[in-house]
């Protein structure tokens, strides 16, 4: 075996050969060696200006510009009888979506973790279609589906349940892509050993699958939800747009600022916002406390 350098040289051994680079006087010999995770001050800056520019400055704007009638003129354009009724058919098909989307998103992302079947690969693909087609062509397609002249017999179009089919469609991969990594990762050891102890499929889904579960289920279930709050192109056309039955509040903005109204429209803007931002920080909180559980179990 050969000697190796305090300062330079070669370190070698047994199948292992690795030049070592001199160290500067002062300095640990190994310091070469490390990787830091920090990005460092002009990295930090960098994403925060990004962020600003992308993010935060267009909010500011809107707000600023939502409140330029004044605290009276904000409250009079997010509480006008339109306005609250686009508020109300929004926030109830968006929680008749989310709950779809907990039952069939999680039975789908079953289906492609725990089942071989022809053709799996396609479904795979076409779960992440919504994100990738626009939304408008989503909502032509409907149209030509469930419209009057729907070739299936099935009449959707300005109706409410025509809204849940297209929200949910958009938003179907939140769940299905949320549950998906976590179940694969699931010892299937334990699911063996609670049916040797005479557990039915259903006790064991309920004791042991979905206490691990959980957190990826109300994760993608809130994002679906946040998607579908904001969502215009899917239901311009299927949903009819008929004031306090199938206005959402993404086309009473869009009207507003048709009829010349946009600080009415910045207005409503904020209140969805706020609803979205709300819902992320409670996913948010939700996953930081879910980690340190699990971190203080370890």
């Amino acid at each position: 075996m050969s000697d190796s350098s305090t300062n330079a040289g070669t370190v070698s051994g047994p199948g292992v050969s690795l030049t070592k680079k001199p160290a500067k006087r002062g300095r640990d010999p190994r310091s070469w060696l490390r990787v830091t995770g920090s990005v460092g001050p002009l990295g930090i800056a960098t994403a925060v200006l990004w962020l600003s520019i992308m993010v935060l400055l267009p909010l500011a704007a809107l707000t600023v510009n939502s409140f330029e009638d004044g605290w009276s003129g904000f409250w009079d354009a997010v509480t006008a009888p339109r306005a609250i009724d686009s508020l109300k058919v929004t926030i109830f098909v968006s929680i008749i979506v989310a709950l779809i989307n907990v039952f069939m998103g999680t039975l789908i992302a079953w289906v492609l973790v725990r089942d071989e079947f022809p053709g799996k690969g396609i479904v795979n693909a076409l779960i992440d279609l919504p994100f990738a087609l626009p939304t408008i062509v989503a909502s032509i397609v409907l149209l030509s589906l469930y419209g009057p002249q729907s070739p299936v017999g099935v009449h959707l179009n300005a109706t409410q349940p025509g809204i849940i089919v297209a929200l949910a469609f958009v938003t179907l991969p939140f769940v299905v892509r949320s549950v998906q990594p976590v179940l694969m990762e699931v010892d299937k050891e334990v699911e063996q050993a609670a049916a040797s102890l005479g557990a039915d499929n259903w006790t064991t889904f309920r004791t042991v699958l979905l206490p691990t579960l959980a957190p990826a289920i109300i994760s993608g279930t809130g994002l679906a939800f946040a998607r579908a709050i904001g969502e215009y192109g899917s239901v311009v056309l299927i949903g009819g747009n008929i004031p306090g039955t199938t206005q959402m509040t993404s086309q009473y903005i869009q009207q507003q600022i048709e009829v010349d109204r946009p600080v009415n429209a910045a207005a409503v803007s904020v209140v969805l916002l706020a609803i979205s931002f709300l819902t992320l920080l409670v996913l948010r909180v939700f996953a930081d406390r879910t980690a340190r559980k699990e971190q203080e179990a370890r």
